[in-house]
């Protein structure tokens, strides 16, 4: 028996039976992420079933300097939660309990691995919600949203995660629990929950989390319309901002994702659209029915080839329901996909989408386009066949591309999803060495081994995963199909 061997034989009688796993089988799922380009095996799989348990698997890494992994639903466009080489994944799932919900101070307690619509329908029996709402959001776990700062399409009006947490428990990556803020939205001091949420595991683990909810908007007012060109739709965003509206919500689709979305769930949006821009519009009602009459005479002046408004609430999921499902419904007219989510100014958002339609032209690689366009954030989808060789590369080119058009324009490389693996090569075009450097400092003080989370953010770091293209690891095994 090697000294790994022996480390792992210690963390199974640290823990209770079946809690780690090291069968192939089992460990297979664990694999990959959302950004399945990319795979490595872990060495374990460690599914603990309480807060204590995850403090002593993140000692026994410390005292072993083995590095971790934190992992929820798996969701992570950017390889955020792909495995580290030699490391093993802690997975989160089984801390799915709210544990406590306060309708007077309006916030709730969670562990990481409750899912994210599971707050908001816990709440909403006292007229409260959890607003971000990333597409995922029926999947995806509290956790990974705090990990990497998720929106959603109504991050907008209501801001990032970062805007809903007032507080947490966590165990660091030196092995000390720690608790940040608290239940209240006066706390003074450092804000080290805002710290701690985006920092992309590289701190640690949350164990507790403390949400801030708010009340349901009595109303909505939700809006379809059809336009005959992607810059068409992206001025009108910028004319809605321009007249002094803040919808809830701002987002657009190219023709590729309606085909998609329609393949997908038959959403019923308008034939020909070269794009859709979707409005909502919520809040008190009196204040929803006037800005419907200053939203329709916006709308009316940006030229719409079609125009839909949803009046009645089966109509508005269906138009949500074709924006939510867009990610995966990609599935339905290419094998592979990557997604972008850099950012630019909204101003020029119409010249963005230009640009990446001249990409794609140039290379030769299909692009869907998704955004949150109210600001800026860009969800260009790079379809590839990754049996089709060279097609990987080239669609890694057009990635490349997308993101320093961001950086040209003043934007960011990373709206919501995260540097990961996948775009930290480009943190130097963002940030100049000094503040590399002080990002550095602040991670040592979290975790001065660097085990949590290793190799991802930071450019130069040892590559956690392998390049994969084709089929999915499960999907070779016959346990998971995309028919």
């Amino acid at each position: 028996m090697n000294s790994t061997q022996q480390a792992l034989a210690r963390l199974t009688q640290l823990l209770p039976p079946n809690r780690v796993r090291q069968d192939a089988a089992f460990n297979a799922a664990f694999e990959s992420d959302g950004l399945t380009a990319f795979h490595q095996k872990p060495l374990a799989v460690v599914i603990p079933e309480s807060s204590d348990e995850v403090i002593k698997a993140v000692r026994w890494c410390h005292d072993e300097a083995i590095p971790f992994v934190a992992r929820g639903s798996g969701t992570s466009l950017s390889g955020g939660s792909l495995p580290v080489a030699n490391g093993i994944v802690i997975a989160l799932n089984r801390l799915n309990k709210i544990l406590d919900l306060d309708p007077v101070n309006r916030t709730a307690v969670v562990e990481p691995g409750v899912v994210n619509i599971k707050v908001t329908e816990a709440a909403s029996k006292h007229g409260l919600y959890f607003a971000p709402d990333p597409s995922s959001q029926t999947v995806c776990t509290i956790g990974g949203n705090v990990a990497f700062n998720s929106g959603g399409a109504h991050c907008l009006k209501y801001g990032m995660t970062s805007n809903h947490v007032v507080g947490m428990k966590a165990v660091l990556g030196n092995g000390e629990c720690v608790e940040f803020g608290s239940a209240s939205t006066d706390a003074i001091g450092a804000d080290f929950p805002g710290l701690f949420t985006g920092s992309e595991g590289l701190f640690g683990i949350a164990t507790e989390i403390i949400l801030r909810l708010l009340p349901k908007p009595e109303q909505f007012h939700t809006v379809l319309v059809g336009y005959q060109s992607l810059q068409a739709a992206g001025d009108a965003v910028s004319a809605v901002i321009e007249s002094g509206l803040l919808p809830g919500a701002m987002e657009i689709m190219d023709a590729l994702s309606i085909e998609a979305a329609e393949a997908a769930v038959k959403c019923g949006y308008p034939k020909g659209c070269a794009a859709v821009l979707i409005v909502e519009l919520e809040g008190p009602r009196e204040r929803v029915q006037y800005e419907t009459r200053q939203l329709s005479e916006v709308i009316a002046r940006t030229d719409p080839f079609a125009e839909h408004v949803a009046t009645t609430l089966a109509e508005r999921l269906a138009i949500w329901k074709g924006r939510k499902c867009v990610f995966s419904a990609v599935g339905h007219i290419s094998p592979d996909f990557l997604v972008q989510d850099g950012v630019v100014p909204r101003n020029r958002l119409g010249e963005a989408l230009v640009r990446i339609q001249q990409i794609s032209r140039d290379v030769g690689i299909r692009v869907a386009n998704v955004f949150h366009a109210g600001d800026g954030n860009l969800h260009p989808m790079i379809l590839y066949d990754g049996n089709v060789e060279g097609e990987f590369d080239r669609a890694e080119e057009v990635c490349s591309r997308i993101i320093k058009v961001c950086i040209e324009m003043g934007g960011s490389i990373t709206g919501e999803h995260g540097v990961g693996m996948e775009k930290r090569e480009f943190l130097p075009d963002m940030f100049d060495p000094a503040t590399v450097d002080l990002f550095h400092r602040i991670r040592r003080a979290f975790d001065p081994l660097q085990i949590a989370n290793r190799g991802k953010m930071f450019p130069g770091a040892d590559a956690p995963s392998l390049s994969m293209s084709g089929l999915h690891p499960l999907e070779k095994q016959g346990v998971i199909s995309r028919e």
